[in-house]
């Protein structure tokens, strides 16, 4: 059992209020199928307007892949939990085994470990607007700390074999923030980039951009890996659902954090 590690903190910490935060989020209107998505991990009142935006714009199923990056640096440098449940305010969110065992063995990269997971807030974040839209929900998290091309492509593809394999459907999450620490307009500009080599369902380009330009968006390697995966799986468009940063909702534009929301299908 994996006890939440930031429950009260990043998000109401009981179920009543967890609720009503995320109720107030989720966003509303016309929903698309979609292959993956990319979304923020901050605190609710920073970033949860555009989580909330990207899961209520697409059909949720009832299973999802979640990737984050690791803030720790606890565990290998990529590492996938593949037992266990996680306990939150809104209830339990149980590991897909069969799922989990099937993507560690299309991977050379993936590591069976649960120390990036014990104190990691990208993923947990996400569960409470899974749990609220869908109900019961089971998942498989992957936490990494590698930013290659090499291994972000092997865990895209080992995700990808993964969902083709699946007898239920399956959603693919990338967990990241994108500029940390700049100005409102330069954090625009450098988030600008980045976004439009998601756009472009270009994650070769997103590595290289991110590390050419010095952009600190945290969860790039996921990105990059849900990408591969949505490739494999066939991805055709994506779509830039929400933009803001943290001075939208502080007033301090002299050093906001950055987060985008992308659907791909």
């Amino acid at each position: 059992m994996r006890e939440a590690a930031v429950a009260g903190q990043f998000y109401p910490g009981t179920r009543q209020g967890l609720e009503h935060a995320v109720k107030e989020m989720i966003g509303s209107g016309p929903k698309r199928t979609a292959l993956g998505v990319m979304v923020p991990h901050a605190g609710y009142m920073y970033s949860g307007r555009v989580a909330g935006a990207v899961y209520g714009a697409v059909e949720m199923p009832q299973t999802f892949i979640i990737l984050g990056p690791n803030h720790s640096g606890l565990g290998p440098m990529a590492s996938i939990m593949t037992s266990g449940t996680w306990r939150l305010p809104g209830g339990d969110a149980v590991i897909d085994e069969g799922l989990a065992e099937s993507l560690l063995s299309h991977s050379g990269s993936l590591e069976s470990d649960d120390r990036a997971h014990l104190f990691e807030h990208s993923i947990e974040v996400q569960l409470p607007f899974m749990q609220y839209l869908v109900g019961k929900v089971s998942f498989v998290p992957i936490s990494m700390m590698a930013h290659s091309v090499e291994v972000c492509r092997d865990i895209g593809e080992a995700v990808a074999a993964a969902v083709k394999a699946s007898s239920s459907p399956v959603l693919v999450v990338a967990s990241s923030d994108m500029t940390h620490y700049e100005s409102q307009a330069v954090a625009q500009e450098k988030d600008q980039l980045a976004i439009d080599r998601l756009l472009a369902l270009d994650p070769e380009g997103l590595l290289r951009t991110v590390q050419a330009r010095h952009i600190s968006m945290c969860g790039v390697a996921p990105a990059a890996a849900m990408l591969f995966a949505c490739r494999q799986l066939g991805a055709y468009a994506a779509h830039l659902v929400r933009y803001e940063t943290s001075g939208d909702v502080t007033g301090d534009y002299g050093q906001v954090v950055g987060y985008a929301g992308v659907v791909v299908s």
